[in-house]
């Protein structure tokens, strides 16, 4: 039997402020547990919250950014629930009244183009954070368990898709969209690896054609775009296998475990939790002009679709490279920097950035960011094969060692000896003996089999350790030949 995946993803971002949600406690990443705390946040009796007005324009103009209504009347609830981490014994949320509703985020996948629906966008404030000690590390084997109440309080944007997803490809390009344009919007650095992006994923199964939903498992610890693609595609294939055995698939919520690429019970549940939500009486609601809301539209930077087009258009970019560049704002803010310092063709610099450059940093585990070689230090490099001072191969030498070093390429080169060689005179002589060490296949090449010249060239390259002049070295060889 056929079978449709249907995905739908919960995204929670901690919003970039200085403060918390409701107080004035510090959001720094890394201090010491416990020592960013106060009686807000944590609950105390008599404590009362204030609302984050940064906070609040930041999911707004989250919204604005990928077409959401905006709610010009909303209002904060308490949701109830019973959780260590949780001071209060209810997290202040958003329940029938989010700020933002109704918005989209389109997709260019490599065969085709889709859309999928934002439901609504929300703001909460963030939960402590477990520590489990001893066993895996999860509740589960623990031997206790340790709390950081730092993370309680600091404002977290919740962002609901429909169930429009189709594929683990689809959810992770998703994903990976919105993280882009909320580090373009500046509301967040998105870094999964702190915790300020979350991705919960919710995967059902259906028979080709059916219109009823199956029944649905929720994914957790989806710490990697990796792992949300690589989770899904093994509960899309358990729930097939299950479906094709007859088993009836129970709701539950899963645990992926990366070191296993496998699933696993986390807990059951039959019906939605009731967590009986109600009008938090110690917060008033609140009231937007919509002029306030206009002057948030009228602000909102550059966003990758529109850098994407303006690549393409402005700089005769493919659209496969616009779109990698424009992808992520540091890509394209390395880009612009790059070609705000070279005259020639700025395709010479995207070819490096996403070649060579993407390669090496990867390798290392570093961004573009976080990179040694800056756009001085690629422009430079260009900028020297330009001038025949080295060649290609030769860059492709000395970027490792740019990276290694962050020294500028002209500063290697001259420190290595590896300048390229031009003399026509110097590279004849490399020439005569490629030709005397290659008798068969100067013959072939006479015999008609031009394609053997690359073999020649590539000899010459080698017996002078990439320094020759590839074009002097070709012409001499047909000249010689």
């Amino acid at each position: 039997m056929e079978f449709e995946s249907i995905i739908g993803l919960e995204i929670h971002v901690e919003l970039d402020t200085e403060s918390k949600m409701f107080c004035n406690c510090s959001t720094r990443f890394g201090e010491e547990p416990n020592t960013q705390t106060c009686p807000v946040c944590l609950g105390l009796p008599g404590s009362l919250p204030v609302p984050n007005k940064k906070a609040i324009e930041y999911v707004i103009t989250s919204g604005l950014a990928i077409g959401c209504d905006i709610s010009l009347y909303s209002q904060f609830h308490r949701k109830n629930y019973f959780y260590p981490d949780m001071p209060k014994n209810y997290q202040i949320s958003q329940y029938d009244l989010p700020l933002c509703v109704d918005g989209h985020v389109d997709l260019d996948m490599e065969e085709y183009e889709t859309t999928i629906g934002v439901t609504r966008i929300h703001l909460e404030e963030d939960t402590g954070k477990l520590i489990h000690v001893g066993g895996a590390g999860r509740i589960a084997g623990a031997d206790y368990s340790l709390v950081d109440f730092n993370r309680a309080g600091v404002p977290l944007m919740e962002i609901v898709s429909e169930p429009d997803i189709r594929t683990p490809e689809e959810a992770k390009a998703y994903a990976q969209k919105l993280r882009s344009i909320l580090i373009s919007l500046g509301v967040s650095d998105c870094n999964m690896e702190e915790g300020s992006m979350r991705v919960d994923a919710n995967i059902s199964l259906r028979p080709a054609g059916q219109e009823e939903f199956g029944v649905k498992a929720e994914l957790k610890n989806l710490n990697s775009f990796r792992s949300l693609q690589r989770a899904l595609a093994y509960e899309i294939e358990r729930q097939r296998r299950a479906l094709e055995s007859g088993e009836v698939i129970v709701q539950e919520t899963r645990h992926w475990d990366e070191s296993k690429n496998t699933t696993s019970t986390l807990r059951t549940k039959e019906y939605a939790h009731d967590y009986r939500y109600f009008p938090d009486p110690d917060l008033v609601p609140m009231e937007f002009e919509p002029e306030w809301i206009e002057e948030l539209r009228a602000g909102l930077p550059e966003l990758p679709d529109e850098r994407r087009e303006r690549f393409m258009r402005d700089f005769g970019l493919p659209a496969h490279d616009a779109n990698l560049l424009a992808g992520t704002k540091a890509l394209g803010d390395f880009f612009e920097e790059a070609i705000a310092l070279y005259k020639g063709d700025t395709r010479v610099i995207s070819n490096w950035m996403l070649g060579d450059l993407t390669y090496y940093l990867s390798a290392e585990g570093l961004e573009i960011d976080e990179s040694p070689v800056t756009a001085a230090h690629l422009v430079e490099m260009v900028q020297l094969i330009d001038d025949g001072t080295i060649s290609g191969k030769i860059a492709k030498e000395i970027l490792p060692e740019m990276l290694k070093t962050g020294k500028m390429p002209k500063t290697i080169v001259e420190e290595k000896g590896l300048t390229q060689i031009s003399g026509e005179d110097e590279i004849a002589k490399i020439v005569d003996d490629v030709i005397a060490q290659n008798p068969g296949v100067v013959q072939e090449y006479r015999e008609g089999k031009d394609k053997v010249l690359g073999f020649l060239v590539g000899q010459v390259m080698k017996l002078s350790k990439g320094r020759a002049n590839p074009q002097l070295a070709n012409k001499l060889l047909k000249e010689k030949l």
